[in-house]
């Protein structure tokens, strides 16, 4: 968060609080920053660390390695072919590779959303709606974007960069095979990162293999469709909306079936409901010409 500029923020609420407080700091990591941030703003803190209990047998590493660019972009299409994860995550190391990589997917048929420290709130909240809901099967972010991202059942990570440090590596695939389930970690590296797969090795204390990438002809296959659409109201809860309002205007008489309606995340002046894709304009149609709380609303369908 601080990368990501909201230090004015914090220094300008710990101005206005209390000097006699107080003041609670949750981190997964606690790096030099960090601790200066907690030296400055808090009072005699007391450390209370714990320590991990992921079980690393939940989650398949696979190590890829790659000539160029070019080859890391077919690679990282050929794993989303091969494995088809209903929910990735892309890891890249640069902002501007954040929004390259999630083009590149889209023009070739992926449900993708970049997600970086570029983006405003608003966009950012929609890309992880969107994503959580299961309307993107892929988002592609920086290490800074995807703090804080706490996803129910990510079935993948994909480094498409490796990370800078290896404690990183092991947050970025942390992320996946979570709460019992399995998940896969998939990272691409060239000769010019080999240093970096030493150095993982070491921290890993185990020998990284290279793997051969999927076989060429998966790309003939037609990309996975993401099973929701996201409908965005305008009118969230300082208008009332309430989820049952949303969820019975479109389930009422000659409504849309309940099973075909998933999440519904409801903001201060906007709310967001993931509609299974086979119906979404009769969803559409139905939340644009109905009311909510006796109000109509503007309904849109949110793609990029």
């Amino acid at each position: 968060m601080l990368d990501m500029g909201f230090q004015p923020s914090l220094d300008a609420i710990v101005e206005k609080i209390p000097k006699d407080r107080q003041t609670l700091l949750f981190s997964a990591t606690y790096p030099d920053e960090i601790q200066s941030v907690a030296q400055r703003i808090m009072v005699k803190p007391v450390m209370a660390q714990v320590e991990s209990t992921h079980d690393k047998s939940t989650i398949q590493q696979h190590f890829f390695k790659v000539d160029d660019d070019k080859q890391r972009l077919l690679a990282l299409r050929l794993l989303l072919q091969k494995y088809t994860p209903e929910s990735s995550v892309v890891f890249c190391n640069t902002k501007r590779e954040t929004q390259e990589i999630a083009n590149q997917l889209v023009s070739h048929g992926f449900g993708a959303v970049a997600l970086n420290g570029d983006l405003e709130q608003r966009e950012r909240d929609q890309a992880l709606v969107r994503f959580s809901n299961k309307s993107i099967s892929v988002l592609v972010a920086t290490d800074v974007a995807a703090r804080g991202l706490d996803i129910e059942a990510l079935d993948a990570v994909i480094n498409y960069q490796l990370a800078r440090d290896s404690e990183v590596h092991i947050h970025r695939i942390g992320r996946t095979g979570r709460a019992g389930s399995k998940g896969i970690a998939c990272s691409l590296y060239s000769e010019k990162e080999h240093y970096k797969i030493a150095l993982l090795e070491d921290y890993l204390d185990q020998l990284i293999v290279a793997e051969p990438l999927p076989p060429i002809h998966l790309l003939e296959k037609t990309p996975p469709i993401p099973a929701m659409e996201t409908l965005q109201i305008d009118g969230g809860k300082k208008q009332k909306v309430r989820a049952g309002d949303i969820l019975g205007a479109l389930t009422g008489k000659d409504g849309i079936p309940g099973t075909a309606v998933g999440k519904i995340n409801i903001s201060d002046n906007w709310a967001y409901v993931a509609v299974s894709r086979d119906v979404y304009k009769e969803a559409l149609q139905k939340l644009g010409q109905g009311k909510l709380k006796g109000r109509s609303f503007r309904v849109r369908l949110i793609r990029d």
